[in-house]
């Protein structure tokens, strides 16, 4: 009997190790065909889960009470498993090189907790190579058990969208790779158990781990040429969202806007393949250049907002800017790698300290990453200039009222509206000084 029909006949259990933004909706979706241990070092967060609720909101706290998940905290739970799926992050350090301690870590312990006959598929964004030259040592080494011949491995990226109510993984083609015909038969059947969009079975674990990371490089370096036709649009005086309007009428063009690039996905992975490019003798150009471009934004929207308040009241010094929105990307609590924190340290180079409101973040992660004391909503008020950093929900229907009842003064107020979710005649019309990337 193979592996997939014993965890069909709940036989075996899948084993997912890390419960964020990714493992916890994937947890979710096969608890509701086969058995499932949910795996977190975060004790807090094991316990939120236990107690039917969800920090990520992910999958919502019903479907997390309802769910027939083993959560834990002590890997030692880890040995009822035999399908491991690893779906821990993949940052980057400060010099950003890759940060694969997470994936070593879990690595290290699902290690501990291996049996013969056991599949250990990874998830996390990586470079070419890692799985196999970076994770199966580890899986040797603490299981004392031998690759190919007592376990195997696979990588089956993730393509789960933070936020995103439309694209789950459920319907999203999923990709997967196995290190033998035999391991990618047993992972292809294990994931179409959910996976109703189906499955591709990419001919290597390289190539499935390569196709991941451009899938993120390729978003990434749109959004820089947006961006640079922003700065360059800027300076001649035309809007940037009007040209995109009228370019978007021709059948061909694609559909990208400029933005703040951060979170765990778009503004890191880049940087895991060239990184992996550099290790082979190759240093990248068009890569980098997106990078250093997307990296520039959150400053570039502070000095405009300085010139605007230079323009409108001539006083820089002492300024109450409020900025809306933190998280890396709207209606999603996620507020890791945000560039909203860029456009914090700008204004804070020219004596202000903006009052930051964000009605979805998790404050304790702000807090503790940022060393940020996030605003409540009767905070926003009095205020020189806003900014509309993140598009939520929450944001997009603010009317002139609404925003002037912010403000210290009705007329030549700035407002920036980082991704233009406002209707840029009316707000002028109201005596705004509107701007948009």
């Amino acid at each position: 009997m193979s592996l997939f029909e014993k965890i069909i006949q709940k036989q075996e259990r899948i084993a997912v190790v890390g419960l964020g933004y990714v493992g916890m909706p994937i947890a979710v979706s096969f608890a509701k065909h086969v058995e499932v241990v949910g795996f977190d070092n975060n004790k807090e967060k094991v316990n939120q889960y236990k107690n039917g609720i969800d920090p990520t909101k992910e999958v919502g706290n019903d479907a997390i009470s309802k769910s027939t998940i083993f959560f834990t905290h002590n890997e030692e739970d880890l040995n009822k498993a035999s399908f491991f799926i690893v779906a821990v992050p993949t940052p980057i350090n400060a010099d950003t090189t890759p940060d694969l301690s997470p994936v070593v870590s879990a690595s290290k312990i699902v290690g501990r907790h291996l049996r013969k006959g056991a599949i250990v598929v990874y998830e996390s964004t990586v470079y070419p190579g890692v799985t196999e030259e970076i994770c199966v040592p580890i899986l040797e080494n603490e299981s004392k058990l031998v690759c190919g011949q007592d376990f195997k491995v696979g990588y089956s990226p993730e393509r789960i969208n933070p936020g995103d109510a439309e694209h789950r993984l459920e319907n999203i083609v999923k990709i997967v790779s196995g290190m033998d015909e035999e391991s990618l038969n047993e992972i292809a059947c294990v994931y179409e158990i959910v996976v109703k969009a189906g499955v591709y079975r990419a001919e290597s674990i390289k190539v499935a781990e390569a196709a991941k990371v451009i899938e993120n490089c390729q978003r990434d370096i749109n959004i820089a040429f947006m961006n640079e036709l922003s700065i360059i649009f800027h300076k001649l005086g035309i809007d940037t969202k009007s040209v995109l309007e009228a370019a978007s009428t021709k059948w061909n063009f694609l559909k990208f806007y400029p933005g703040l690039v951060g979170g765990h996905c778009i503004g890191v992975d880049p940087y895991y393949l060239t990184y992996k490019a550099q290790m082979v003798g190759y240093h990248s150009e068009v890569i980098l250049s997106g990078r250093r471009i997307n990296d520039g934004m959150g400053q570039y929207v502070a000095n405009n907002l300085i010139k605007l308040l230079a323009k409108t009241d001539g006083s820089i010094n002492n300024s109450r800017v409020g900025i809306l929105g933190f998280t890396f990307k709207e209606n999603c609590p996620d507020a890791r790698n945000s560039k909203v924190f860029d456009i914090v340290t700008g204004l804070r180079e020219y004596g202000i300290e903006p009052f930051v409101f964000d009605p979805i973040a998790d404050k304790n992660d702000v807090k503790k990453h940022y060393d940020i004391e996030l605003s409540k909503e009767e905070d926003m008020a009095n205020m020189d200039a806003i900014i509309i950093a993140v598009a939520h929900k929450e944001f997009k229907h603010i009317t002139p009222i609404q925003m002037k009842g912010m403000c210290s003064k009705v007329l030549q107020i700035p407002l920036i509206d980082v991704k233009g979710v406002l209707d840029k005649g009316l707000f002028e019309k109201e005596g705004f000084v509107y701007w948009r990337l």
